[in-house]
């Protein structure tokens, strides 16, 4: 028998018993992306039954009731512990903020209609001044923003309303140099070198499909599992500024290639 918590990955749960599977779906609609094999393998690593529940719109609870029947046991002590996790401080910059500094920035609509926000985000956060705070409106918690602009010296802090709002706010403390823009020259320098060396020693991913923050996470997913010796060839609607910071954290080489407008082509790789 598997002892669970709220911590628990939704991988580990459906390794254990596929029948989990189902049981999860039937707790929120909007789990049946869960059925999609290969949004199933990039979601469940990440998240753990906290993390669903918010996104779901339902308790941890919810989801101990559907899987203990499926021979799950759980693990009460840790409730209270995610209670007090979940009920996280408001941080002092949020308490002291003048209303004069807040600028808001609603993304939904953007992300509605199938295109990425980036650079309306990246054009907004160049544009604060000390002090003032960007309030971000969104659909899900940007995580992979928050680690980025966290690197650049940010704060930040993000609440639930409800399913579908999530408002996440940065705090900038001082001048930073935010999201410095590397030349095209550069991200394409040696292109062709590359492909000849890794040749036949290519794997590939489209990503181009997938919603975000999905594209981000799947190339991840794909460099963790990467044989050394290869390469990790990725079709692109744009260049993923998010994602090069957390590539050269984990010593990968990269060289982009832009097709055209909404095709951008990725090798990423170990030297």
């Amino acid at each position: 028998m598997m002892t669970i918590n709220a911590n628990t990955k939704i991988s580990s749960l459906l390794k254990y018993n596929a029948d989990a599977l189902e049981a999860i779906v039937s707790i929120s609609p909007k789990f049946t992306k869960l059925r999609n094999p290969i949004l199933r393998k990039v979601i469940a690593a990440r998240t753990s039954i906290a993390m669903a529940s918010k996104f779901g719109g339902c308790s941890v609870d919810d989801f101990f009731n559907k899987l203990q029947p499926l021979g799950f046991e759980i693990d009460t002590s840790a409730i209270e512990m995610e209670k007090l996790i979940e009920n996280k401080p408001v941080p002092a910059f949020m308490k002291n903020i003048a209303a004069d500094k807040m600028i808001e920035l609603d993304v939904r609509a953007v992300i509605e209609s199938g295109k990425d926000p980036l650079d309306i985000i990246v054009k907004k956060v160049k544009t604060l001044q000390t002090g003032a705070v960007l309030k971000i409106i969104n659909s899900f918690e940007p995580t992979p923003l928050m680690h980025l602009l966290g690197k650049q010296g940010f704060q930040s802090y993000s609440e639930t309303i409800n399913d579908d709002l999530v408002n996440t706010y940065f705090y900038k403390q001082s001048e930073i140099n935010v999201l410095a823009e590397n030349k095209e020259t550069d991200y394409s320098k040696g292109w062709d070198e590359i492909l000849n060396r890794f040749n036949d020693k290519l794997e590939t991913i489209d990503v181009r499909a997938l919603e975000m923050p999905l594209p981000m996470h799947t190339i991840l997913e794909a460099l963790a599992i990467l044989p050394t010796d290869k390469a990790l060839f990725v079709y692109h609607k744009r260049i993923p500024v998010f994602l090069l910071p957390e590539l050269e954290e984990q010593q990968f080489s990269y060289r982009i290639k832009e097709i055209s407008d909404g095709e951008v082509q990725l090798v990423i790789y170990k030297n």
